[in-house]
């Protein structure tokens, strides 16, 4: 089975049992909701199926932020690398330099810096810190995004 057929037929399978789930339990990260709102131009970049990436937007109450046809997902390229610049191509070729992604883990990170990219970690999910070292700044929460966002400008 080819990429583009795992990923279709993973997708469906998900968002059909994702219909039925309580997720309840599903938290976003402290300031989460603010800090993506406060972005002016963001994209969903997600090793995610499309349709996976934005019914769990849509559960987590984000959804209206990401719209379809922009951002970048998993089953688009093999190497996640080069979802950055698919994701900079949908925003209209913007610019690698002027790019900056915010991730919580070491691959976010050393996938931004290789796509051309800036990086914000954040040490919200299970790496602290130390582990997220080679990111461009590292935040404890996403409230202190817009200040990281702006010191990288």
């Amino acid at each position: 089975m080819g990429l583009g057929r795992w990923c279709e037929t993973f997708s469906n399978r998900y968002v059909e049992l994702l219909r039925r789930a309580d997720t309840g339990h599903w938290e976003l990260a402290p300031h989460a909701a603010d800090a993506v709102t406060a972005v002016e131009r963001r994209a969903l970049l997600t090793g995610n199926p499309p349709a996976v990436a934005h019914a769990r937007m849509e559960r987590l109450g984000l959804g209206h932020l990401f719209p379809t046809g922009q951002g970048a997902f998993g089953c688009e390229r093999e190497d996640r690398t080069e979802l950055f610049a698919l994701a900079r191509e949908r925003a209209g070729d913007w610019p690698a330099e002027q790019t900056v992604a915010v991730g919580d883990t070491p691959l976010d990170v050393s996938s931004a810096h290789a796509g051309g990219c800036l990086c914000v970690g954040v040490t919200t999910g299970n790496y602290g810190p130390e582990e997220l070292t080679a990111a461009d700044l590292v935040i404890s929460d996403l409230s202190q995004l817009d200040h990281a966002l702006a010191s990288l400008s």
